[in-house]
């Protein structure tokens, strides 16, 4: 706790009776027992004061510090929020006359909505991609809406029964959170930006009726609403509970605090007392990030892949497969000067991602790395003929997989042709990863019984409540779900969008992208979509509960790859019809449920909300929709000769997974007998590695350090961090979690939860405006202007350049393995 935090419970404790008092921690202790983000010394004073209440009872006076503590740890989880960074980015007030869905946000909202989803969307087909980020839009949101509100006259209109205004005074924190939350759900590319350009162009499965506007937008519009239906139906287990702090909302709310409080506590702090308010701390540290960019993003490149050790013999093969940044490893104590390289791996940023869950990542990590090294030396798999670490599927020549020379003129598997040319291969590090991934998700489903069953079936009690009386409004009934300040205050001051609203959407936007499968020459069922939405439904909460606690998602790809190429086996649109119901709808209702938490915690009225996030999504549904015949009528898109450097690198790997995992299959790869069947062995390794993790807290129930261990998040650090990635992706990430959370947290508290989540959003902005002027300033006008020097050219040489040697050349036949024709691939 902050001193702040004391002094305001102090004056609350005598009006907690006992009983009172034992209700609430008996609560919070099954609440939050499993909460790695719950301290464990406030986890003993709950258990301690519920085990031995009777004899409190009996005698209080020998027990006065444990009751003041108890009580005192009731307090803030029924006051405020039982967690420091919640309570340091949120307010516990509201006041519901704060303008929200104004003019001014429609506005604004609809205009960053499109600009958002038309630069992400065109230039997702280019290498690298341009993205401009949620972090710029927040950013410029804020002298937009004042702009507006000095320009809009104050004009009064009267519309289906209320009054409303064009300006109805000062730019508000709920206006500028909802244009952050329109901003979260368009600045982004959509799925179909990968299905289209693979069904229809001519080099992928030439497709014609893919260029049509019809099946364009109808798969488009339905991928993208079925995940917010999902979320808004999953908000009593994923949203309400307090103990879904979602980590990654914090930076978001800590941008908007800095603009929008006037409050500027000075903080004891590194060299003194700190009076900087949060708004200028930020500008600070967003303008030098901003300026300290353009020398490891532009004047010196090497400074990001900071590859020294390699530097020494570039081509020297073990020396680069173990420390090399590009091509290995990344055993590296120190891998970069480039801050965007901490978050570049995960796509979340430090300071915002609790402590425990970098620790988990950062250990399997070393460890999936060994393992990797342990495979690729003895060339285990024949991974030695390959790079150790490539993302790549290849073929027996060492190339890379030329799946066009395995399918016929329909498209479809040819097994001669199959047989004459290769099976795939894959590197060491995609091996390891792949293992990883099976142990991941047999792991969750076991962890998500033993250890959230309490806090699930309290949740599933209240959904099915709404469900019987689906108009009722409730309150008495969900108030076990309220134990923080910010549901009372939602519940108590705004109407909530019920259940059965949600359903209705995501009925008619699934229907929706139904009829944008059957009414075209697909080849595909649209019951493959039923199927997918159904292996959504089930994954949801356990992956969702898991995102909800660590910050990090559970990916579903390759498991919805792994189960939909078995279900359509030699169907490779059936299977990207599956793979977008089953994974991105899920992937979708995570990152919907991150913005309705952040509407939680700003007290935005729900239905402000649902209409801002509808309204927005089916902006950017029909803008994103609407430039994909643009994006591949450029001359030679998608091909290595493209103009403007559109070669479609995300359009060429999903092709490839798409044959890989649909005509070819799994069962030709991980079948019985097959070359990878063993590594199938990751799923009972996932469900013994829970049962260990659980027998060793029920042995020890107190041990802190143990406490801290996921094992879903351990498993997690190979799938992040290996192939393409590495250790040297990891590596900063954990060093500047663990200054924050470790040194400066405990020494400077009030400091600490004043500015870490302002420094969290400031320093991200600021490298994506920076990486924006580099792009469209530098390198786009008259052929791109780059600077040709030593500290731009070093990583190019030896191993490094080539991102990764081989530890043996292919053998003087010209492959490896089984003889071409000679071997059935069935």
């Amino acid at each position: 706790m902050t001193e702040g935090d004391v002094a305001d419970m102090e004056t609350k404790l005598s009006c907690m009776e006992l009983p009172y008092a034992y209700g609430i921690a008996s609560e919070l202790f099954k609440m939050h027992k499993n909460d790695q983000n719950f301290p464990q010394e406030a986890l003993n004073i709950l258990e301690d004061f519920v085990t031995n209440y009777e004899t409190i009872v009996a005698d209080p006076a020998p027990h006065t510090r444990l009751i003041r503590e108890a009580k005192m740890e009731c307090l803030l989880a029924t006051e405020n929020s039982p967690y420091l960074e919640v309570r340091a980015n949120t307010e516990t007030t509201d006041d519901p006359m704060l303008p929200c869905l104004t003019f001014r946000v429609w506005i604004i909202g609809t205009v960053f909505a499109a600009a958002g989803s038309f630069i992400d969307t065109l230039f997702a087909f280019r290498q690298p991609p341009v993205y401009v980020g949620v972090s710029v839009g927040q950013l410029l949101a804020y002298p937009a809406g004042k702009f507006l509100e000095k320009i809009t006259p104050q004009a009064q209109f009267h519309l289906f029964g209320y009054n409303f205004s064009l300006n109805p005074g000062p730019f508000s924190r709920k206006e500028h959170m909802l244009i952050t939350l329109m901003c979260n759900v368009s600045m982004t590319s959509p799925y179909t930006v990968d299905i289209v350009p693979v069904q229809y162009l001519p080099q992928f499965f030439n497709q014609s009726f893919a260029k049509s506007r019809g099946y364009q937008f109808l798969n488009t519009i339905g991928t993208n609403f079925v995940g917010y239906g999902m979320a808004g139906l999953t908000r009593r287990f994923l949203v309400w509970p307090s103990f879904a702090i979602w980590p990654g909302t914090l930076s978001n709310l800590a941008l908007i605090k800095a603009f929008h409080t006037e409050k500027n506590e000075p903080v004891r702090g590194p060299f003194g007392v700190w009076r900087i308010s949060r708004e200028r701390f930020f500008l600070i540290a967003f303008g030098a990030m901003a300026i300290y960019f353009f020398f490891p993003g532009f004047i010196w490149t090497s400074l990001s892949a900071f590859s020294w050790i390699t530097w020494i013999a570039p081509n020297n093969i073990k020396l680069d497969a173990i420390c090399g940044f590009n091509g290995g490893m990344g055993f590296n104590p120190w891998p970069t000067w480039d801050y965007n390289i901490t978050y570049s791996a995960t796509g979340y940023v430090p300071l915002a991602i609790p402590l425990f869950t970098v620790g988990n990542l950062a250990i399997s990590t070393i460890i999936g790395c060994l393992i990797v090294i342990a495979i690729w030396f003895p060339n285990k798999w024949n991974t030695a003929y390959l790079p150790i670490n490539a993302p790549d599927t290849f073929d027996n020549t060492g190339g890379l997989y030329n799946v066009s020379k395995v399918l016929n003129d329909h498209a479809s598997l040819d097994l001669a042709a199959y047989q004459d040319y290769s099976e795939p291969w894959m590197s060491a590090g995609t091996i390891v990863a792949y293992i990883f991934y099976f142990v991941m998700y047999s792991a969750t489903i076991v962890y998500i019984c033993l250890f959230h069953r309490h806090e699930l079936g309290r949740a599933f009690q209240g959904f099915w409540r709404a469900v019987r009386k689906p108009f009722r409004k409730g309150a008495e009934e969900d108030e076990a779900l309220d134990e923080d300040i910010h549901c009372r205050l939602m519940r108590q001051n705004y109407v909530d969008v019920p259940e059965w609203v949600y359903a209705i959407v995501l009925l008619v936007f699934a229907a929706i992208g139904m009829i944008g499968v059957g009414i075209y020459p697909t080849q595909t069922s649209p019951v493959v979509l039923v199927f997918g939405i159904v292996v959504t439904l089930i994954t949801l909460i356990p992956v969702g509960v898991i995102q909800a606690v660590t910050g990090i998602p559970v990916p579903t790809n390759v498991i919805a790859e792994f189960v939909g190429g078995a279900f359509v086996s030699g169907n490779a649109n059936a299977l990207m019809y599956y793979k977008t119901y089953g994974y991105i709808s899920c992937y979708q209702a995570m990152a919907f449920s991150n913005d309705l938490k952040l509407a939680h915690y700003s007290k935005l009225p729900p239905w402000h909300t649902f209409t801002g996030q509808m309204w927005a999504t089916m902006v950017y549904s029909i803008v994103s929709a609407s430039i994909f015949n643009f994006a591949m009528s450029f001359r030679d898109v998608c091909t290595k000769d493209a103009a403007f450097n559109f070669t479609c690198p995300g359009q060429e790997q999903y092709f490839t997974a798409a044959v890989f995992w649909g005509t070819l299959s799994p069962k030709r790869l991980f079948g019985k007998g097959k070359r990878y069947n063993l590594m199938l062995l990751g799923f009972p390794a996932g469900v013994i590695l829970v049962l260990v993790y659980w027998a060793l807290r029920k042995k020890y129930p107190r041990w802190a350090l143990l406490r801290q261990v996921h094992p879903v998040i351990f498993c997690q650090g190979p799938i992040y961090y290996l192939a393409p990635y590495n250790v040297s992706y990891m590596l900063p990430f954990l060093y500047v979690t663990l200054f924050s959370f470790k040194y400066i947290r405990p020494r400077y508290t009030e400091f600490w939860a004043k500015y870490n989540y302002v420094l969290a959003s400031a320093f991200p902005t600021g490298i994506a405006v920076s990486a924006v002027i580099i792009f469209f300033a530098l390198e786009i006008p008259k052929g791109g202007l780059s600077i040709d020097w030593w500290g731009n050219t070093v990583n190019n040489a030896g191993c490094e350049g080539e991102y990764g040697c081989l530890l043996l050349k292919v053998p003087e036949s010209g492959y490896f393995g089984a003889t071409p024709g000679t071997n059935s691939f069935t």
